[in-house]
């Protein structure tokens, strides 16, 4: 088994963020592997995408438990069992609780396409987010790679990237291109992660040299 991190990533979707995690992985761009993928939604691509790489794919239907703390639990006792360092969130459609977060605090990260904090929280998500950037006539947009707490989409901030809106832009274009910059951001940011490299102090998160990593591993994993 290669060593590294224990990664799981949660998605709803197409999977397009997972792909380029898993890719990372296998080109040892990440030194880790993706050990679990969990979807809440039946047919999710992402899935398929996992077991096409050999990747454990557990489909978790949050309709079939009778509230959010009994799925969440559920979802809590998976990643645990299989041991992970890192939850990614990749198109993950599900607000998770304080409950949840405290579990795996300053060990989860989320990718929005957006330059946060604007055009985040609840129900901005996928092409309702780049509507948004665009009914607004914003110059610039991107997206943002940060960790999870227990504010939707307000957790400290450890990457970004920018992409320019151009004047013919509908939201299926901006979020393409948009797309382009998630799937290499995110790997960074977990790169970064996996050598014990970013240091959350309060709301914002640090980025140390690598010669540093010994030293702040424990702060990172608090």
């Amino acid at each position: 088994m290669p060593e590294g991190i224990r990664i799981a990533v949660l998605a709803s979707g197409e999977g397009t963020n997972l792909q380029a995690i898993m890719d990372s992985c296998a080109g040892r761009e990440i030194p880790g592997e993706v050990v679990v993928v969990v979807s809440n939604k039946p047919g999710a691509h992402a899935l398929w995408r996992a077991r096409r790489a050999g990747v454990p794919a557990i489909l978790l239907d949050h309709r079939e438990f009778p509230t959010r703390e009994t799925f969440e639990a559920r979802l809590a006792e998976t990643l645990r069992a299989y041991s992970v360092d890192l939850v990614c969130l990749a198109g993950w459609l599900r607000i998770l609780g304080p409950a949840f977060v405290r579990q795996f605090a300053g060990r989860i990260m989320n990718i929005h396409p957006s330059l946060l904090p604007l055009f985040g929280g609840r129900r901005m998500y996928g092409e309702r987010v780049h509507e948004a950037v665009l009914s607004a006539g914003m110059k610039i947009s991107g997206c943002t790679v940060h960790f999870v707490d227990e504010t939707p989409d307000g957790g400290p901030i450890i990457l970004q990237a920018v992409a320019r809106v151009q004047e013919d832009d509908t939201p299926s274009s901006l979020g393409a291109r948009i797309a382009e910059e998630e799937h290499r951001l995110y790997p960074l940011a977990i790169h970064l992660f996996a050598e014990g490299r970013l240091l959350i102090e309060g709301r914002k998160v640090g980025i140390v040299e690598a010669r540093k990593r010994e030293s702040v591993a424990s702060e990172v994993s608090r």
